[in-house]
């Protein structure tokens, strides 16, 4: 899957794995680099769905993004990235088209 990232500084801490250490610990920072692979390594966001992490579409005032579980309770944010989103018929996201996104941040999505 192609990943970007919502900031340069952003995918600087998510890339480099002395930053993402100095920036959350290295137990987070491993899971971050783990979860990383996971998605460059799949080619659609459906077989995220069979992988461990809980991956899972956001509500309210979040909808339109998604997570995975880090170190409790952080969670990876992201969205479809691309202008064309797939929909399903029914208005849901249709996971096993999207071969792209955008990581939109790391934190607790329970604040």
């Amino acid at each position: 899957m192609d990943i970007v990232f919502r900031s340069d500084k952003l995918r600087d801490q998510c890339t480099d794995y002395k930053r993402r250490v100095r920036t959350w610990g290295s137990e987070q920072a491993k899971k971050i680099g783990q979860r990383l692979d996971d998605l460059k390594a799949a080619p659609n966001l459906g077989v995220m769905r069979n992988l461990p992490g809980r991956c899972h579409e956001l509500k309210g005032e979040r909808a339109g993004h998604l997570s995975v579980d880090l170190v409790h309770p952080d969670r990876l944010v992201f969205e479809p990235a691309g202008e064309n989103v797939s929909r399903k018929p029914d208005g849901g996201l249709d996971w096993d088209r999207v071969a792209g996104i955008r990581i939109a941040e790391i934190g607790d999505t329970h604040e």
